[in-house]
């Protein structure tokens, strides 16, 4: 009988471990995110290699002037691969909208239902750039920028969080949620080095500073 019980509990005990091997596999992905940005260590690098000046004008500025939420694919659009990248459980209808899903927003620990309550944030907001050095830009660079899923420039969050933001760099506005600063910080740095932008000394400063603390 012991002989018996044995191989029932060895049975048992192969059936379940299946069964944590299946869960395993059909259990639903992480969410997604922004592509990971540069560690701390080289966004100090990064940091030190930037060209410091006095921010520039707005003028002649225009979001027109950075074609965004161009068509990537199908019916989709920048704004819409990015709800579906940074979401849970997105649902899109046939023209590509996210009729379903949830939403965290690293900004400020949020969670949402609709898409209608998210921005695609720019990490440096076009304005931003306008005045760091992309007002000498061709349009096809500044559409390059406006629409990069490759470098970690753009990220859905709460909406009035975003315009809270507004075209503020580092030295003027930072998350709510400090957990998300470091990350924050280093893909600003990240973003302004690929794309050969300027720095200026507030700005610096405040990157160093919450860099330092990385």
């Amino acid at each position: 009988m012991s002989g018996i019980y044995a191989r029932r509990i060895a049975v048992a005990a192969a059936s379940a471990a299946l069964a944590a091997t299946t869960g395993l596999l059909t259990a639903p992905t992480a969410q997604a995110a922004m592509p990971t940005p540069v560690s701390a260590s080289t966004a100090r690098t990064y940091l030190g290699e930037l060209t410091v000046a006095t921010e520039g004008s707005s003028s002649g500025y225009s979001r027109d002037k950075f074609p965004h939420w161009i068509t990537q694919s199908g019916a989709c659009n920048t704004r819409e691969v990015v709800l579906k990248r940074d979401g849970t459980g997105v649902v899109q209808d046939s023209a590509c909208a996210a009729t379903g899903g949830s939403w965290y927003s690293q900004y400020d620990g949020a969670t949402w239902t609709a898409a209608a309550d998210l921005d695609i944030d720019h990490m440096v907001p076009l304005a931003e750039a306008w005045r760091s050095g992309a007002s000498s830009w061709t349009t096809a660079r500044r559409q390059s920028f406006a629409n990069d899923l490759t470098r970690p420039q753009l990220i859905a969050v709460t909406d009035n969080v975003n315009q809270s933001k507004s075209d503020q760099d580092p030295g003027e506005w930072l998350p709510s949620r400090t957990a998300y600063r470091c990350t924050y910080v280093r893909a600003w740095v990240h973003v302004k080095h690929y794309y050969g932008l300027s720095v200026d000394s507030t700005e610096k400063s405040a990157l160093q500073s919450v860099l330092n603390g990385c």
